[in-house]
């Protein structure tokens, strides 16, 4: 597993100490579990799928090889929409209950809305 970690930092572009302080934890932690010399605990294992949308079966046993690193696309959004439906902030939820009940053009015109506030982001 110590290989499949250090390959997904490298992905993902981060040194040890940037990968470390997204999954709160010290450069040096993530340079013995790289090494090989302390496993991670599974509360890091659970974060670093979370943080980096890692196929956990893949990272736990490298099952279907490097392509099946990542999460697609479609599974992020549903495991997003789960973690919306968990939340506990009222707010989050309703508003979630409410946006899946609009008809397509309500959706449309959200869609352009909020691409226009990117836009204006950007700027």
């Amino acid at each position: 597993m110590n290989d499949r970690i250090k390959l997904i930092r490298k992905n993902k572009g981060l040194s040890q100490e940037e990968f470390g302080k997204r999954l709160s934890v010290t450069k040096a932690s993530i340079s013995r579990i790289e090494a090989g010399i302390n496993n991670p605990s599974d509360q890091t294992i659970k974060l670093i799928c979370s943080e980096f949308n890692v196929n956990e079966d893949w990272l736990r046993t490298g099952a279907g090889g490097e392509e099946n690193m990542f999460i697609s696309e479609d599974m992020q959004y549903f495991q997003n929409v789960g973690k919306l439906g968990s939340e506990k902030n009222e707010f989050k939820k309703f508003y979630l209950n409410m946006m899946m009940g609009l008809p397509d053009e309500y959706w449309d015109y959200i869609y352009k809305e909020f691409k226009k506030f990117e836009e204006q982001k950007e700027e």
